[in-house]
């Protein structure tokens, strides 16, 4: 046992995590069976890992790291040989710009810091060293090991057999996937394996999206991480095409055509959670791209108050979801979350006695009791030929993925009016500018009041880290800012929300835990507007963006930007942020 394992025990007794009579005989077991006293304080004395973790910061000085189920994408693990990773129990965790965040078991050991000072001496790369517990550092080595040696091996086999043609790799896939997906000979091949490689990392690392594209030198393959792309693998260019045609055999596309953009979509199972991948192919001038949208079905038991609508709001749009009839509309740009929210309400409402069909382009996650529709525009079953049919099909609920035009928005209408509750998205900047956008679109004015029921108007914002964000307080002419902001919120809502000056804000500086990325996870910003009995003789007299501004101030309608900002206030988002993404 050395001086650190010594110096970690006797904090861990200090804080009375540890009794003393269990310190002497993880002590004996370590001097006598040569186990860990890391391993020993979990199993025996059953202290957390949290609190390890804890203990060993304090100790060395040093930040902390908490590997949490994240992976450290393959190009970052490169930085230092597995070599010396192994002998000296320090991993790199985090490359951003010039500066390399080193986890280390035993972050006082003089013999790691010479180590990791002696591989970086030439380079202009600066390290911070961050304390890891010995579970996360093997966690960290086996992800390392099994990346590493599983895309290396397929990679040897696939050097092995490069001299195949091009066309022979194509009449290989067609025969492994026409004999079945278990064949053995399938399983087995090297580009499947790089493939599920992929696949399994960026679920396990909760990216959202896959990005796999090719340049004249290599394939690069990328991870979007809340909202971020991150680079974990880059890969030889000559496995850039069998890449592209297994994932195109999964999908159920084309092998043969390469020329224009396909769409497709495929399912797998890990650890008992389904997750569907959709696939959107694209060719550029030097290969087709590759991008994979995760779709986690667990995301559709996400409640409204975790996605960050807050109760006064969600009071509003519980009422609405309770009436027979009516129609919901979700606003907001790509990317949004508007699908997320849609699906959070049919959730709400999903029951044996109701027959809710959708209509979807593409349906992005599979919901249990609804039929789920997705419409193909290259054989003319578009939203408007698909609400058409679902009105013979007895629903009682009906969600449609967008209303893009006059036929949809009016077939929309007609089915809230008789007697269906209606889903759906739609692009403005705005609640507000909804009732004008669907005028423009060329539905009559006195048939919006008995149809529309509220309007939900979104967009998702990065929630700082817990772990390095930091209370700050607002400069004068920032508080003069967010009093004139929140001058119109109703004041019951700022008494139960305790929203008095000083105002103090959160300011997150960058760490192990998020990446350096200052965010972990995303939340959304909402505003709700009422189709109340004012608002209808306003779109029935002058239903101009200002008359309706009016009125939905005159509601208390909280605005994207004021929820924003009382987010801010709770240390939830950064306001720079809420400013970026919701000033008009």
């Amino acid at each position: 046992m050395d001086i650190f394992e010594q110096k970690l025990i006797d904090n861990l007794v200090q804080k009375k995590l540890v009794t003393s009579e269990q310190k002497q005989q993880i002590l004996q077991r370590a001097k006598q069976q040569g186990v860990l006293v890391e391993n020993a304080l979990v199993k025996e004395a059953h202290v957390s890992q949290e609190g390890i973790l804890k203990a060993k910061s304090e100790i060395a000085q040093v930040g902390a790291y908490s590997l949490e189920g994240s992976q450290i994408p393959k190009e970052v693990l490169n930085f230092i040989p597995v070599e010396t990773v192994q002998q000296y129990k320090m991993v790199p965790i985090i490359k951003n710009d010039n500066q390399l965040i080193v986890g280390m078991v035993d972050p006082t050991s003089i013999k790691a810091r010479d180590a990791l000072r002696f591989i970086f001496f030439r380079s202009n790369v600066q390290t911070e060293i961050v304390a890891i517990t010995e579970q996360d550092f093997q966690n960290i080595l086996v992800a390392y090991r099994e990346l590493g040696k599983e895309v290396s091996s397929a990679l040897e086999e696939i050097e092995q057999s490069a001299a195949q043609t091009q066309q022979d790799q194509k009449q290989k896939w067609q025969l492994q996937e026409s004999e079945g997906e278990d064949n053995k000979m399938l399983r087995s091949a090297p580009i499947v394996r790089v493939v599920a490689v992929i696949l399994r990392h960026a679920i396990e690392g909760n990216a959202s999206d896959i990005h796999i594209e090719s340049s004249r030198e290599n394939t690069r393959v990328r991870f979007r991480l809340d909202g971020t792309l991150h680079t974990s693998l880059v890969l030889p260019l000559n496995v850039h095409t069998a890449i592209v045609a297994r994932i195109k055999i999964l999908a159920s596309l084309r092998l043969d055509e390469s020329r224009i953009p396909q769409d497709g979509r495929f399912s797998t199972t890990l650890k008992g959670n389904s997750i569907d991948f959709r696939v959107s192919t694209f060719p550029t001038n030097t290969g087709e791209k590759v991008v994979l949208r995760v779709l986690k079905s667990t995301n559709l038991l996400t409640s409204f108050d975790k996605l960050g609508m807050a109760d006064y709001q969600y009071k509003i749009l519980e009422k609405v979801l309770e009436l027979p009839y009516g129609m919901i509309l979700v606003s907001g740009p790509t990317g949004s979350g508007k699908s997320t929210t849609l699906y959070a309400a049919l959730n709400v409402i999903n029951k044996e006695d109701i027959n809710i069909v959708s209509l979807e382009d593409p349906v992005e996650y599979y919901m249990p009791g609804v039929n789920q529709s997705q419409t193909r525009a290259d054989i003319g079953y578009t939203f408007a030929t698909g609400l058409r049919h679902i009105l013979r099909q007895d629903p009682d609920v009906i969600l449609v993925g967008e209303i893009r035009d006059n036929e949809t928005a009016s077939l929309a209408v007609q089915a809230s009016l008789t007697g269906h509750l209606l889903f759906s998205s739609i692009h403005t900047n705005n609640a507000i500018g909804v009732v004008p956008r669907l005028l423009d679109m060329g539905i009559d004015a006195f048939l919006l009041p008995s149809s529309l029921s509220v309007v939900i108007a979104q967009r998702l914002l990065g929630r700082l880290c817990e772990r390095c964000k930091t209370k700050v307080k607002a400069t004068p002419s920032v508080e003069q800012m967010i009093t004139q902001a929140l001058q119109e919120v109703p004041q019951d809502i700022k008494n139960q929300l305790k929203i008095v000056p000083p105002y103090y804000l959160h300011q997150a500086h960058g760490c192990a835990e998020c990446r350096n990325t200052k965010v972990k996870g995303r939340i959304a910003v909402y505003e709700l507007l009422q189709v109340t009995d004012e608002l209808k003789s306003i779109i029935l007299e002058d239903p101009n963006d200002l008359n309706i501004e009016q009125e939905a101030q005159r509601q208390g309608m909280i605005t994207m930007k004021q929820d924003g900002v009382i987010k801010a206030l709770q240390g939830v988002v950064a306001l720079e942020e809420v400013l970026q993404k919701t000033e008009d």
